[in-house]
């Protein structure tokens, strides 16, 4: 101890008498952690499913950032649940479900996506479904002249994307950018809001809106209209709301079992993705800190979801990307086509410089491949393990889109099994090319592979340890 004094000798003087026990330093128990699992390409890796296996000895499970832009799919029984806005961790009767406050929550999407998955069978969802107070809001307007009831910011960011033309991003415009812009501007609303004061509420509606009439004056707006609606969910959606951050901070100090499913994946990061071609969250793990009010120091596993190829949606830099007959087999029998969006997603051979690179960004302590069923017809599989840019090998992982679009990708090529895995659920039982694959990329990526996908059943996975 400084000048000199031992710990056991420092007595604490109160009220004018000394206490007999030796001063104790304060500090906060950091032991309590919580899980994350996060997209580890550019998303529709399959991190439903794994979020769906975890949230079995899970007490709550998390949505930290995104909103119904994102699309996880759960099977049970045969039964297919489609998620946008809900933590896939819902499904399990036993465990709570928490929006964050880093998410933006579509109010009308969210009971929408409610409805069709009870309708499938989710049951007693209203006693386990938590909505963070801070979370901020997408509106919705009556909109003529492009029929029914559309989003004003999904409006927006079709109007947004009409006047890239063909530097259109391939936006979901579900609204996502243009609310985080108003997050960002200070001008946004959040569930907050509109649970408080409704006065206060109506008068930074029509701010809101006002705002984007001016920035585009073909946006109509019904306002009044709207603001019947909202008035409508103020009790509807009242029963959820909690102050996030105290309760998820309690839970893990009583010793529960907290588990955060990121939505969207680490190359759509607005920081670290293929900019412009991103989200407009942090979707990385510093999204789940700012999502949840989580401090580092609780961040315990980190678990990379990796499709045992690679895909993606929309525009983009795509370096691995297959335009030929291999393409077109991995996105038949992949099923790719995108849960939100409904477009064909693009394919091509698994990216380890990619991965590589959001290893560095999360540092994975383990990794799922998913969907290793698909290369099963195969007789020879490549990967790019690293990029050539003007006969250079790269080092780094380009940030410029126009360079990492013009590389040169390395590949090795192993052979493939050329046989079906969809049944086998034991790792020593897999053709011994598809063990090479997975041991392949724990060598190069340098993280264990603790679980493969074989199938698209909660039953398909393989516990490699």
């Amino acid at each position: 101890m400084r000048r000199g004094v031992k710990m056991a000798e420092c007595f604490v003087e109160m009220n004018g008498q000394a206490l007999a026990s030796p001063r104790k330093r304060p500090r906060r128990d950091d032991t309590h952690k919580v899980t994350v699992v996060l997209g580890a390409q550019w998303g529709d890796e399959g991190k439903g499913k794994v979020v769906d296996l975890l949230a079995i000895d899970a007490d709550i499970v998390c949505r930290c950032q995104g909103g119904n832009n994102a699309g996880h799919t759960v099977v049970v029984d045969d039964r297919e649940y489609d998620f946008h806005l809900l933590p896939s961790g819902i499904i399990n009767p036993k465990c709570k479900s928490i929006i964050g406050n880093g998410v933006v929550v579509h109010l009308p999407g969210l009971f929408d996506e409610l409805q069709k998955n009870e309708a499938k069978g989710l049951t007693n969802w209203k006693d386990r479904l938590l909505i963070s107070d801070r979370a901020h809001i997408v509106f919705d307007f009556h909109q003529p002249l492009l029929g029914g009831l559309v989003c004003v910011l999904q409006q927006v960011d079709g109007l947004q994307e009409l006047e890239k033309g063909k530097k259109s991003l391939g936006t979901t415009k579900k609204g996502i950018g243009p609310t985080y812009s108003s997050k960002a501007t200070r001008n946004g609303i959040r569930i907050a809001d509109l649970l408080g004061d409704y006065s206060q509420f109506v008068e930074k509606f029509q701010g809101l809106a006002a705002v984007y009439q001016r920035m585009f004056p073909d946006l109509q707006v019904d306002v009044e209209a709207e603001l019947v609606r909202y008035k409508a969910f103020v009790e509807r959606i009242r029963p959820y709301v909690v102050e996030s951050v105290s309760y998820l901070h309690s839970a893990l100090w009583s010793g529960q079992k907290v588990l955060v499913e990121g939505a969207n994946a680490a190359m759509l990061d607005i920081d670290f993705g293929t900019y412009p071609y991103v989200t407009s969250s942090n979707c990385s793990i510093g999204g789940v800190c700012t999502g949840l009010g989580l401090p580092p120091c609780n961040i315990g596993e980190v678990i990379g979801v990796v499709k045992a190829y690679t895909t993606r949606v929309g525009d983009g830099p795509f370096p691995t990307e297959l335009l030929d007959a291999t393409g077109n087999l991995l996105q038949t029998r992949g099923r790719e086509v995108g849960v939100t969006t409904k477009r064909k997603r693009r394919c091509g051979w698994l990216d380890l410089a990619l991965l590589q690179y959001t290893t560095m960004v999360n540092g994975y302590s383990a990794l799922c491949v998913t969907k290793l069923d698909i290369l099963d017809t195969l007789a020879e599989i490549k990967v790019g393990i690293s990029y050539k840019s003007k006969g250079e090998k790269l080092n780094y992982f380009p940030s410029n889109t126009a360079e990492l679009a013009g590389v040169e990708v390395e590949y090795i090529t192993l052979p493939g099994w050329q046989t079906s895995i969809e049944d086998v659920r034991d790792y020593e039982k897999l053709p011994h090319n598809a063990k090479k694959y997975i041991q392949m990329i724990e060598e190069h990526i340098q993280v264990p592979v603790k679980w493969i996908g074989v199938g698209k059943d909660r039953e398909s996975i393989i516990n490699v340890y």
